[in-house]
């Protein structure tokens, strides 16, 4: 079991960073999305370069996020800085909350965005992003997600290649939405979507936008 504190792509992450700051109209509506109705307190698992923080809704009282990459934690902290509601950035993995939680009490909700394709253990970071939530408590995600046909084959292909290596860990073809339920949260609502022209079978293609809960 890894709960290893950091992580080192310095690479990958300024190119997360320029990419961050050039991403598409759909993409910034599935943030939107995937954090619209939020309240209370939020576990944030890896932030990124902070990008959800500017659209965190004001009901949203106080955003705990965790950031493990060095060069992403420094941007997510100073896109921190600037959000309209408190966030605070700690540097250290989702496998880390295990013997590190968040926090003195549970979470209203748990948001992981572009975040479990890339950890070492996605099974352990869920399960903690369950044991970190109050009961009725909500997970939203927003995930690239393995796909069928020719595109799964695509996709397992660059896992056991390159991809991983290139783009900060990153593995295409993981069923997240599985781990998810098999955590035991209920998933009350979900979709997946093409965010590329199928023309351009890239292994993120295909995303999946949800809400779980922990049951009460």
């Amino acid at each position: 079991m890894s709960t290893t504190q950091t992580v080192h792509h310095p690479m990958f992450a300024r190119l997360w960073v320029a990419m961050s700051s050039h991403e598409t109209e759909l993409i910034t509506r599935l943030r939107r999305e995937n954090l619209d109705g939020l309240t209370g307190r939020v576990l944030e698992i890896g932030a990124g370069a902070g990008t959800n923080f500017a659209y965190y809704p004001d009901t949203v009282e106080q955003v705990v996020a965790i950031e493990p990459e060095e060069h992403l934690f420094e941007h997510a902290q100073r896109a921190a800085a600037a959000a309209p509601v408190p966030v605070s950035v700690t540097e250290k993995t989702g496998e880390a909350l295990a013997n590190d939680p968040a926090g003195e009490e549970p979470f209203d909700a748990v948001v992981c965005s572009l975040v479990l394709c890339t950890v070492n253990d996605p099974d352990l970071v869920v399960s903690q992003a369950f044991s970190h939530l109050k009961p009725g408590g909500e997970l939203r995600y927003l995930e690239h997600v393995s796909s069928a046909g020719t595109l799964g084959r695509v996709q397992r292909a660059a896992d056991a290649t390159v991809w991983p290596r290139l783009f900060g860990n990153c593995h295409t073809h993981r069923d997240t939405e599985s781990v998810i339920e098999a955590a035991g949260f209920e998933v009350q609502s979900r979709r997946r979507l093409w965010t590329l022209p199928r023309w351009a079978p890239l292994p993120v293609s295909e995303f999946a936008i949800g809400r779980a809960v922990r049951p009460a």
